[in-house]
C-alpha cells in the first residue's frame, strides 16, 4: 500500500493508544497519508507489532513505536526525545489513549476514580503540555482530543469516565484559545460506542450476562443509535485525519461528535 491523498505529507504525529483500536486505525491511516507517525502505548509486543507492519506497507521508515504510559511526565518527554531523535521534530499530537470503567458512581472506589482521572484526564494534559512548545517550535500544527459524547451528555454507570472525558472537552477549549497564536489547532473527538477492545465488549458483551441478556442489550443499543450500529475505529480515524490536515484549517476549539446519531435525540424508529 503506497501513500493516498498526501494531505498529510512532511507532518510528524504522535499517536498515544495507538497499538489496537482508534488510535492504531488512526496511525495507519496518517502513515498512509504521508505523516511520519510515533506509536505510544504500554503495548509493548502489539505496538511494535502494528509500528513494523505500517513500514512495510508504507516504507520509507514512516512509523516507530515507543513506551509511553500517559500518566507519566517522564514518558512523555522520551517519546518526545525519540520523535524527535527519528523525525527531526514533532507537529501533531492524538491524545488518544484511555480507559473505561462500569460502575454506580456512589460504589465507584476512588482509587478507580482517581485511576481514570490519572490516565484520562491528566494524560491529555500532560500531551498537550509536553508537544506544545515542540509544535509552536515547528511552525504551528494540531493537536486532537479524544472524549466522548458521555462528556457532553453524561451516561448511567460511567461517572468517572464521563467526567474525565467532559474534563478533556474543557482542555480542549482552552489549550485553543492560548495556543492558537504559536499556530496551533486544538480539537476534541467525542465518539460513542466504537467497536474497539476497550469499549465494544464492555457495552454488549459484560462478563456473566446471559446470552439471551446479551442479545437484547444488542438490541437495546441498535434501537438508541439512528443509524442502528456501533461506529468503526477508522471512522473516527477519518474524522481524526480531517481535524489534523489543512481540510478543517479554520476549525479550533470544537468538539466534534461521531456517534450514529446517538445525542441527536430520541428515536421513534421500530
Amino acid at each position: 500500500m503506497g501513500i493516498a491523498s498526501g494531505k498529510l505529507h512532511g507532518r510528524v504525529i504522535l499517536v498515544t493508544g495507538a497499538a489496537r483500536g482508534q488510535g492504531e486505525q488512526e496511525a495507519r491511516l496518517f502513515a498512509a497519508e504521508g505523516a511520519r507517525v510515533l506509536l505510544g502505548d504500554v503495548l509493548d509486543e502489539r505496538g511494535a507489532a502494528v509500528a513494523k507492519e505500517i513500514g512495510e506497507e508504507i516504507g520509507g521508515g514512516r512509523a516507530r513505536y515507543v513506551r509511553l504510559d500517559v500518566s507519566r511526565e517522564e514518558d512523555w518527554a522520551a517519546a518526545v526525545a525519540a520523535a524527535k531523535e527519528a523525525f527531526g521534530h514533532v507537529d501533531g499530537l492524538v491524545n488518544n489513549a484511555g480507559i473505561l470503567r462500569f460502575n454506580e458512581l456512589a460504589a465507584t472506589p476512588l482509587a478507580e476514580f482517581q485511576e481514570l482521572v490519572q490516565v484520562n484526564q491528566v494524560g491529555a494534559f500532560l500531551g498537550i503540555k509536553a508537544l506544545a512548545p515542540e509544535i509552536g517550535a515547528a511552525g504551528g500544527g494540531t493537536i486532537v482530543n479524544t472524549s466522548s459524547c458521555t462528556g457532553l451528555t453524561g451516561m448511567a454507570y460511567v461517572g468517572a469516565y464521563a467526567a474525565t472525558k467532559a474534563a478533556i472537552v474543557g482542555l480542549t477549549r482552552v489549550a485553543a484559545l492560548e495556543l492558537a497564536a504559536k499556530g496551533i489547532r486544538v480539537n476534541a473527538m467525542c465518539p460513542g460506542a466504537v467497536d474497539t477492545p476497550m469499549a465494544h465488549p464492555a457495552l454488549l458483551d459484560p462478563a456473566g450476562m446471559s446470552e439471551e441478556a446479551r442479545e437484547a442489550m444488542g438490541e437495546l443499543y441498535r434501537r438508541l443509535v439512528p443509524l442502528g450500529r456501533v461506529g468503526r475505529p477508522e471512522e473516527v480515524a477519518r474524522l481524526a485525519l480531517f481535524l489534523t490536515s489543512e481540510d478543517s484549517s479554520y476549525i479550533t476549539g470544537q468538539p466534534f461528535v461521531i456517534d450514529g446519531g446517538w445525542t441527536a435525540g430520541v428515536s421513534v424508529l421500530p
